[in-house]
């Protein structure tokens, strides 16, 4: 299977439509073996994914040791990786199974740090793991605190970065819409991942921060497509952006659900298109923890979703927005 690629801002990074996000294979949630890391790994390239998006918050190093075993079989020039900054690892005795939503992680804990010497310590360090001499892509990691360190040391780090070739493109990798218009209007970037906030039922985003990106040339990694769950599985029990979903919200996707089975389509599928067919978005990133859950994925990438559903979809106004094509 052959995924389309799309250049990343006015760089060289040409990413596949479809980024398989790695966090999952490091335990989010639930413990994640090796071989099912890498098994999963393997389907995603057998299925055409070539980026990947990871960062040493996901299993304290776990998710990029993994990626990093899988890119020593592949041709590194045809493979996109992108990583973040923002928090370093130090070694551990406590029990750290569970903190932050990860299990059977090495003992590493977390410490923040989005200082100029953080950050330059952070992608090399994240390198080493990853078994690379760059990263196509670093991020800065979740800076909803300190955006004025981030603006005046952490992007200037990768900018100094990027110039020596260390890292190829610059963004911030956030889910929340305000502050990630603050970094696109006041830094030189050339990409944000911008989570849950664009999709069937959070199209947030939408308003203001997508318009920005197109206009000054900023490619959006969206994220969390499914909202972590509801939109590829609406039934009772279903998670929105990681916690038990509300009724009102379970309700809306099992109807959503509704119509897209009378079109014959998976709403996960009517879910990953709605996102992509806007022309702001370069790519989207969606978790798998196995190999028949990155399939399944390709295959709803592969899915023909006619405009006929989405018409439906917003008469009954279940759109969160339109959709931009």
């Amino acid at each position: 299977m052959t995924i389309e690629r799309r250049r990343v801002g006015q760089t060289g990074v040409k990413l596949t439509r479809l980024v398989l996000g790695c966090a999952p294979l490091a335990g989010l949630f639930m413990p994640v073996s090796g071989d099912e890391a890498a098994a999963a790994l393997d389907a995603a390239w057998d299925v055409g994914v070539r980026a990947f998006d990871t960062a040493p918050h996901y299993g304290v190093g776990l998710s990029e040791e993994r990626l990093g075993a899988a890119l020593r079989a592949w041709p590194r020039d045809e493979v996109v990786v992108s990583s973040k900054v923002g928090r370093l690892l130090v070694s551990t005795d406590e029990d750290v199974d569970g903190i932050e939503g990860f299990f059977a992680t090495p003992r590493r804990g977390r410490v923040l740090d989005y200082s100029r010497d953080g950050v330059r310590r952070s992608v090399e360090e994240s390198c080493a793991r990853l078994g690379t001499d760059h990263l196509d892509i670093a991020l800065v990691h979740d800076p909803d605190d300190v955006f004025d360190i981030a603006l005046r040391e952490a992007i200037p780090a990768l900018l100094e970065l990027r110039d020596q070739g260390v890292v190829r493109a610059v963004g911030v990798g956030m889910n929340q819409v305000a502050m990630v218009e603050r970094f696109v209007a006041e830094a030189d970037l050339d990409c944000v991942l911008i989570a849950g906030r664009y999709s069937l039922l959070d199209a947030s985003a939408a308003e203001s921060l997508l318009p920005a990106c197109a206009a000054r040339g900023v490619a959006v990694l969206a994220a969390g497509v499914f909202k972590s769950g509801i939109l590829a599985d609406p039934r009772p029990g279903a998670t929105y952006d990681y916690l038990p979903a509300p009724e009102a919200l379970l309700a809306r996707a099992e109807a959503i659900h509704v119509v897209c089975a009378r079109h014959g389509v998976p709403i996960a599928a009517a879910a990953l298109h709605y996102v992509l067919a806007h022309p702001a978005v370069t790519a989207a990133v969606v978790g798998s923890r196995s190999a028949a859950e990155v399939r399944e994925n390709a295959r709803h990438l592969a899915t023909a979703v006619p405009d006929e559903l989405f018409d439906e979809l917003a008469t009954h106004g279940l759109l969160a927005a339109p959709v931009v094509r």
